[in-house]
């Protein structure tokens, strides 16, 4: 009888210390996997024009020993979603005004880590050739991105057309905060922004804001083909958003800094011609 307890004891014991080596192997399979997720940096971005750039930071990160994957959206939503649910890193498809009202309304504890580059916005047109032309009730066609509403009366606004209420801030300006309308012009802004493009091929309305990137899509160049195009001094950077946790990783500042590479700096120049500018840090 006491054989066989010293024989189970020496069983329980063996099977203890298999165990004992299985947990420690899975900590240690852990801790290389967590290593490896490390070097990779995964970016939500939209198509163009930032995950062209992002494609051209690749070998950049390369060498710094970091690989970047790029998550393509078609979308303005899904971006930071992904980013709150840690799906990604970080993002890069959103200019400034546009982050501050998502984390206000959305309550993300997100971070501007950094403006990466100015996509020039224009209002065009199939019906006119010049801002002179456009007629007492012509309709304006801006998208439903509340956000870009105060480019587009700025623009406006700079050509005489509309005038906004005094101490209206117009990165956060709405239609309702014009004042004057001489022309009384009629404003339509209920078009999803990447729909704006079709809008303009389907000759509707008299001027059609669309942003740059979309434009670009359809072969528009807003120096070239806008009838009203936005100043190089305009706020509206495009940045790379964050967690707000992440904002002084070595991750984060890896990333940043590979985008203000001068060959990134010549790359959207060479490509877009000064329509996008990567912008100063």
């Amino acid at each position: 009888m006491k054989k066989t307890w010293i024989k189970f004891g020496v069983t329980a014991l063996a099977v203890l210390a298999l165990v004992g080596c299985g947990n420690n192997s899975s900590k240690e399979d852990t801790s290389k996997s967590g290593s490896k997720d490390d070097k990779v940096i995964k970016v939500g971005a939209s198509p163009t024009p930032h995950a062209e750039i992002l494609e051209e930071v690749k070998p950049l990160l390369k060498e710094k020993g970091y690989d970047l994957e790029i998550v393509t959206f078609q979308d303005y939503i899904l971006p930071n979603k992904a980013l709150a649910e840690k799906e990604i890193d970080a993002n890069y498809f959103q200019h400034i005004p546009y982050f501050n009202k998502e984390v206000k309304e959305k309550g993300y504890d997100f971070a501007n880590a950094g403006a990466i580059h100015l996509e020039k916005m224009a209002l065009y047109s199939q019906k006119i050739k010049d801002i002179k032309e456009l007629e007492d009730g012509a309709t304006i066609l801006v998208s439903n991105s509340q956000t870009d509403w105060g480019r587009v009366i700025g623009m406006l606004q700079e050509a005489g057309l509309v005038k906004v209420k005094d101490g209206v801030d117009l990165t956060t300006a709405t239609f309702d905060d014009i004042s004057e309308n001489p022309k009384k012009l009629v404003f339509k802004y209920d078009i999803d922004p990447a729909m704006m493009a079709t809008t303009y091929q389907n000759k509707e309305g008299d001027l059609v804001a669309i942003n740059a990137n979309f434009a670009e899509g359809i072969g528009l160049n807003p120096e070239k083909d806008g009838i009203l195009v936005e100043d190089n001094n305009s706020p509206y950077a495009n940045i790379i958003a964050v967690r707000s946790e992440d904002k002084d990783s070595e991750k984060t500042k890896a990333l940043v800094e590979a985008l203000h590479d001068q060959k990134i700096v010549d790359f959207v120049n060479d490509k877009w011609k000064g329509t996008i500018t990567i912008v100063n840090q």
